[in-house]
């Protein structure tokens, strides 16, 4: 089976979790013969000399610069139905884009085609058409919308939900299948647009990267990981370090906290003190969560499945988080982690830091949820079985 794969954003680099899902899903389903040939939108200036880390992924790569879109150029195509999907690459957000995926399907026999985003490359439906086309949006942008106006209600993000849930009700229309990481995220597309076809897959771990060696472990450490260009991974950081943390640190006056990642804003970086460390992105990450001795995750806000919360458990690390950070993870509370509100999170973290036994036995259980469910191996699975019901191949 040859498939036609067209992303928001290059495979590369993997410290960016929107990128590792295609790197990961592609290594594993060409296990199975299925090939694929790449159209992706970059958005960082390194994105075209980085091709080298996943050209063998690929028979054929091409990256095409994304075209920033304004206000107005949104507003119009949701107030004027007949320019919601374009028919020509004159009409399209990203002409460059349309006339790729043009030039592809005219010299090249696919069997289907999988999209991975959302409102960045919905547009081109028209232009896959009579191939059948599967779409990954990865998570719903109006329950992220939703959730960021518990916290912060402006007249802004009220504007930006608003418009978000009315593109959810009619951008995956023209697709064969929707898939998204999380259940809360299926379960507002659904409420948006009824009778859409929805699949949940979440994303996995690569086993053999995340061993679950722990090594020597820093007594009384705490770990939070992000990218802190997403803007609820900052949240969290600060209520961890602002909130949290000093209650903490006034029952375990050694307990520390690193906050390690990418991108770490300056006023965050300004938190380093008093037990708080913040590194920024380190070259293994495996080091933290092996020196760590437990994962705090007090997400608040944001959308679809966690991949630092998979990778901890992964790593036999105990973790304690918030509902919101579960989501899409099959843990069981007391079980294979720890589920607190935020209000009740510095309390369940010191229980924690105080019980090694049940320390261990969290990161045991916790490895064995990933062990049974979130390999990559188990992921591609069920996306070869979504491609062989959706592009009708069944001989592969």
């Amino acid at each position: 089976m040859h498939i036609l794969l067209i992303s928001r954003c290059p495979p590369y680099p993997l410290h960016l979790g929107d990128r590792l899902i295609i790197w990961h899903l592609v290594r594993e389903l060409a296990k199975h013969n299925i090939t694929f040939d790449l159209i992706a939108l970059t958005q960082r200036p390194e994105d075209a000399d980085e091709t080298p880390h996943y050209a063998q992924l690929f028979r054929k790569i091409t990256l095409i610069p994304e075209v920033p879109r304004t206000l107005p150029q949104y507003l119009y195509r949701l107030f004027n139905p007949a320019a919601r999907f374009p028919s020509s690459a004159q009409q399209a957000w990203s002409p460059a884009l349309w006339q790729a995926v043009t030039d592809h399907l005219r010299t090249t026999a696919y069997d289907g085609v999988h999209v991975f985003g959302g409102i960045q490359v919905y547009e081109i439906a028209n232009a896959l058409k009579p191939l059948p086309a599967i779409i990954t949006p990865y998570e719903s942008f109006a329950l992220y919308m939703a959730r960021q106006m518990q916290h912060t209600s402006t007249l802004m993000n009220r504007g930006q939900e608003m418009a978000a849930r009315a593109y959810e009700r009619f951008i995956y229309r023209p697709y064969k299948q929707v898939v998204v990481l999380a259940e809360p995220d299926a379960q507002m597309l659904r409420q948006l647009s009824s009778g859409l076809p929805i699949s949940v897959i979440p994303n996995g771990i690569d086993l053999d990267y995340f061993t679950g060696e722990r090594g020597e472990i820093v007594p009384h450490s705490l770990l939070f990981v992000g990218n802190y260009e997403y803007a609820p991974n900052v949240e969290a950081a600060l209520l961890l370090a602002d909130q949290i943390f000093p209650r903490i640190r006034a029952s375990i006056p050694d307990a520390t906290l690193s906050l390690v990642g990418h991108a770490p804003p300056p006023h965050l970086q300004a938190k380093t003190d008093s037990g708080i460390i913040v590194t920024g992105r380190v070259p293994d990450i495996r080091a933290a969560y092996a020196r760590a001795t437990v994962f705090v995750a007090p997400l608040i806000t944001g959308a679809g499945i966690k991949n630092k919360v998979l990778e901890a458990l992964a790593m036999r690390l105990p973790v304690v988080g918030t509902p919101l950070s579960m989501d899409g993870i099959r843990v069981q509370n007391g079980t294979s982690a720890l589920i607190a509100p935020i209000e009740e999170m510095a309390e369940a973290v010191i229980g924690l830091l105080r019980d090694s036994e049940a320390r261990e036995r969290l990161g045991q259980a916790g490895r064995t949820v990933i062990e049974g469910e979130y390999s990559w191996g188990h992921v591609a699975t069920q996306y070869l079985a979504l491609y062989e019901s959706v592009f009708h191949q069944r001989d592969i």
